[in-house]
């Protein structure tokens, strides 16, 4: 129902993305955007890059007075470091850093220099995603879903345990620092390892998590791999530069359990609702949503550009060389939760247009307001004996 693409190098003019099957009657801002793309933009340990960017977004096509048309939405982002690339003379680049896109860009696309694949192989495109995944949060609000996010490691420093926490009330902590971290007591910690890494001239990677809270039971399907709503989140978080592993729940640590302490138990409750006694699960059942919170989590490897140069070879020369050093961040998990929740937030609005359908957010309202929902009314069950009596072809006589 819904799909975007991005346009755009990390030093030509601008960044732009179009998103296609956006209901018509959304309202939409500017400045709900822009906070988004300014929540990208802050991490302690962050590079010189976001010292210069101001990233706010123009809405060229498909926005009319503001509201949305049904029409493909046009955004475009600039970019500020443009001004001191374009009339630049640029030293070629023939040494590929480890870790990075230069060498199998090259391999891909046969480039001459390996400054082509830098250029849209760098995580500058993902401002673009944000200002897309805002949008899809302006649906999503219009049913009441909520999306947020929060660090939970940085180079191995993690917060102490966040249970007695709701998740709104982390989402909120979250904000309030430049790591993103839920736990105030291990902000210190953190800002001291991220402190050591820089004076080490290397980089942190980092464990982030995206919660979707009040998603309505049913979304996805189980009857098709490309259908599990579960499998196409995972595949949206590993999308983003640098993760390396996405988990449902606590999904790596429920592969070393016994299956009756990870399975979350049935229970009818007095007003005819059934619940669960614990959300183990993450928000899934066969790739289908339970209608308790969607908690994702993904890994992030330190960024693949560090200060301390790592060897590699010289494409022009065949010699063995060290890599130049380019512009990055030393600790990027804060920015890229905020990453993660545009990508979770560009699925779910998907996925809640394809459950209720509608060309306008008229037409979606009544049909969001009769879901069925996990209650014992909304399930009526025949219970009596059946068969299967498939319409089978009579079996073949043989000679």
């Amino acid at each position: 129902m819904l799909r975007f693409l991005t346009a755009g190098e990390s030093h030509g003019p601008c960044l732009t993305a179009i998103l296609e099957g956006m209901p018509a009657g959304l309202p939409l801002t500017r400045e709900a955007i822009d906070r988004d793309l300014a929540r990208r933009q802050v991490a302690y340990g962050a590079g010189g890059r976001m010292k210069i960017e101001k990233d706010r977004v123009s809405l060229t096509a498909g926005v009319v007075a503001g509201q949305t048309t049904g029409a493909p939405i046009a955004l475009t982002i600039a970019n500020r470091d443009y001004q001191a690339w374009q009339a630049k003379s640029i030293p070629p680049l023939t040494v590929p850093r480890p870790g990075h896109a230069d060498l199998t860009g090259a391999i891909k696309y046969g480039y001459r220099d390996l400054r082509l694949a830098l250029e849209r192989a760098s995580a500058r495109e993902t401002a673009a995603r944000v200002a897309v995944g805002a949008l899809c949060k302006c649906l999503l609000a219009e049913f009441g879903i909520t999306i947020g996010s929060y660090v939970t490691m940085i180079g191995g420093v993690s917060a102490g345990d966040l249970g007695h926490l709701t998740y709104r009330e982390r989402f909120a902590l979250a904000e309030q620092n430049d790591v993103r971290c839920p736990d105030v007591t291990a902000l210190e910690a953190m800002h001291r390892r991220i402190r050591e890494i820089m004076q080490a001239r290397d980089t942190a990677g980092g464990l982030f998590e995206v919660v979707a809270l009040d998603v309505p039971p049913g979304l996805g399907s189980h009857v098709q791999w490309d259908r599990r709503l579960s499998a196409r989140l995972l595949g949206a978080l590993a999308s983003i530069h640098a993760i390396k592993g996405v988990e449902i729940g606590d999904a790596f640590a429920h592969a070393a359990r016994p299956g009756t302490e990870v399975h979350d138990e049935i229970f009818l409750a007095e007003d005819g609702s059934l619940t669960r006694g614990s959300n183990r699960a993450g928000g899934f059942e066969g790739g289908i949503t339970t209608g308790q919170p969607i908690v994702l989590r993904a890994a992030m490897k330190p960024i693949s550009t560090t200060l301390n140069p790592r060897r590699s070879v010289d494409l022009a020369s065949g010699a063995e060389a060290v890599t130049v050093y380019e512009r990055s961040d030393f600790s990027a998990a804060p920015r890229a939760a905020v990453v993660g929740e545009a990508m979770v937030a560009f699925v779910l609005a998907d996925a809640l247009l394809e459950k209720l359908g509608g060309d306008s957010l008229a037409e979606m309202r009544p049909r969001g307001a009769a879901l069925r929902q996990s209650r014992l009314a909304d399930l009526p069950m025949d219970n009596v004996p059946w068969q299967f009596a498939y319409l089978l072809a009579a079996a073949e006589t043989q000679p």
